[in-house]
């Protein structure tokens, strides 16, 4: 489980390659709201049925569920990498994102029907070979890489839609080595990075 750092965008695919019809996107869309509403009645995440639902969605997928209300983040929460069914994984983050995001107090009933939900899917993370800072910054693609980076216990991640709020790289990997709890201007040769897609859609998508 991920905090994510989740920014309101434009919805639109970054990977061309990787994509969901718009029934298996309103099928995840619909079962984030169900897993949140068994949460506000039992207290735990929906466990779906694997079985009612398209094959590819049953498939390891990892996804970020992010939650605004009134245009204001309420919760983000999500999974690096895939280890179980992406419908397994969306539930599970609906209702990390809605009750156990430390950022934020657990949902009520009154603030549910007010929900806008977000689900990105991201693609399997890839190792960037980087022999410097400025050797990583010029691998980056703004609008379309998100990255982690990894040293010893410290990890961050942004979602490729932060760089609507942060489009310059210079301002996007200082952000991002802040929120891993690295100096801003830190670097060393044994820091990790890793580079990965997503394709997001929500409720308002056409």
């Amino acid at each position: 489980m991920v905090l994510g750092a989740c920014l309101k965008h434009n919805h639109t695919s970054l990977t061309p390659e990787f994509s969901l019809n718009r029934h298996d996107q309103l099928s995840l869309l619909s079962l984030a709201r169900e897993s949140i509403q068994h949460g506000l009645d039992h207290g735990s995440p929906l466990r779906p049925n694997l079985e009612t639902f398209d094959t590819g969605l049953s498939e390891q997928g990892a996804a970020f569920v992010t939650l605004e209300k009134q245009g204001e983040l309420r919760g983000c929460i999500g999974s690096v990498e895939a280890y179980r069914s992406l419908v397994e994984d969306v539930a599970e983050n609906a209702w990390n994102a809605a009750f156990t995001d430390p950022r934020f107090n657990p949902l009520t009933r009154v603030e549910f029907p007010h929900l806008h939900v977000e689900i990105s899917v991201l693609t399997q993370p890839e190792e960037m070979p980087v022999s410097s800072e400025e050797d990583l910054k010029n691998q980056l693609i703004p609008g379309r890489d998100g990255l982690i980076l990894r040293e010893g216990h410290l990890r961050g991640l942004f979602l490729p839609a932060v760089w609507d709020k942060l489009p310059d790289v210079d301002s996007f990997l200082s952000h991002l080595k802040q929120k891993a709890g690295f100096p801003s201007g830190y670097w060393s040769d044994s820091i990790s990075c890793q580079k990965f897609y997503s394709f997001e859609f929500a409720d308002e998508d056409a």
